[in-house]
């Protein structure tokens, strides 16, 4: 982006300082129901293509900075946590928005320390190199919106060169998921402590389609590789999963392992606690077809 276009996008921007305060934390459906974030700690170089009914993804990094990754991810929980609060208390919430480097590390459940502090900015220049095509809410498969996580960040300083924060735009794709609140769940807390990148993604994908459905939801394994976007093996994506269902790591939901006689294996997931929610239902499942 030019620097003319992006001093043209800040001026028509109103900035919106971060509230203070114990939020909720919020994420975006759509970014808990894709593959758009790299499982690994390693740099990411390959790719992510996916594709399933009208729904196309390709999310494409940069050798410099590399992809941006689901640890990185937490940024955008912290902004969709602040423009939705911003908007349910009668606020007026925008793409440009001004922390403190502490603000946005306490709320996502990390250190204070300079190390931390020079991870929150690797973790920005990632979001704001990794490039994103995708059809989701688009008219049609082939009408493509292409963003960065980020559009631009900066630090900030006073005139003495005392530091005064952070600054970044989100792009208007993701703005307008969150303001929808139809787009929007509410994450447990504990999300944040979760270490492993399958295990972080598992939850976005339990939470987003287990959420209030007291019998459950189901995926075939296989398909949850795809949807995964991980480069690892189906045979080593398959162990690490059933080590999270030996382990119930995953906040709010109980995990099992089925293997149906005439199918293949299947990972099933319930909330932990079904009296406080809907009568039952009978369980969804889902196959490599669906339009999910």
């Amino acid at each position: 982006m030019s620097s003319a276009r992006r001093n043209g996008e800040r001026e028509q921007l109103d900035l919106f300082r971060a509230l203070p305060g114990d939020l909720a934390p919020r994420d975006a459906q759509d970014l808990m129901a894709y593959p758009f974030f790299s499982l690994a700690k390693s740099k990411r170089l390959t790719p992510i293509d996916f594709k399933a009914g009208p729904i196309v993804i390709r999310v494409e990094a940069v050798p410099e900075h590399g992809m941006a990754t689901i640890w990185d991810a937490d940024v955008l929980i912290w902004a969709a946590s602040q423009i939705v609060e911003a908007r349910d208390l009668g606020l007026r919430p925008s793409r440009l928005m001004a922390a403190t480097p502490y603000e946005i590390l306490s709320f996502i459940g990390r250190g204070v320390s300079v190390r931390d502090y020079d991870r929150l900015k690797a973790a920005l220049d990632r979001l704001q190199s990794t490039t994103v095509a995708t059809s989701i809410r688009q008219p049609t498969e082939r009408r493509m919106h292409r963003f960065s996580w980020i559009n631009e960040w900066k630090e900030r300083a006073d005139a003495h060169g005392r530091p005064l924060g952070l600054e970044l735009i989100v792009p208007d794709w993701f703005f307008a998921a969150v303001l929808d609140d139809a787009l929007v769940l509410t994450i447990d807390r504990a999300y944040f402590r979760l270490t492993g990148g399958l295990e972080r993604w598992l939850y976005r994908l339990v939470r987003k389609h287990g959420g209030r459905q007291p019998s459950g939801w189901s995926f075939d394994i296989a398909y949850l590789h795809a949807k995964s976007g991980s480069l690892s093996p189906l045979k080593h994506f398959a162990y690490d999963l059933r080590e999270i269902v030996r382990r119930q790591t995953l906040p709010g939901y109980r995990l099992t392992i089925e293997q149906p006689a005439d199918a293949p294996e299947r990972l099933a997931f319930v909330p932990v606690d079904p009296a406080a929610l809907p009568p039952p239902v009978q369980r969804q499942t889902s196959r490599a077809g669906d339009k999910l």
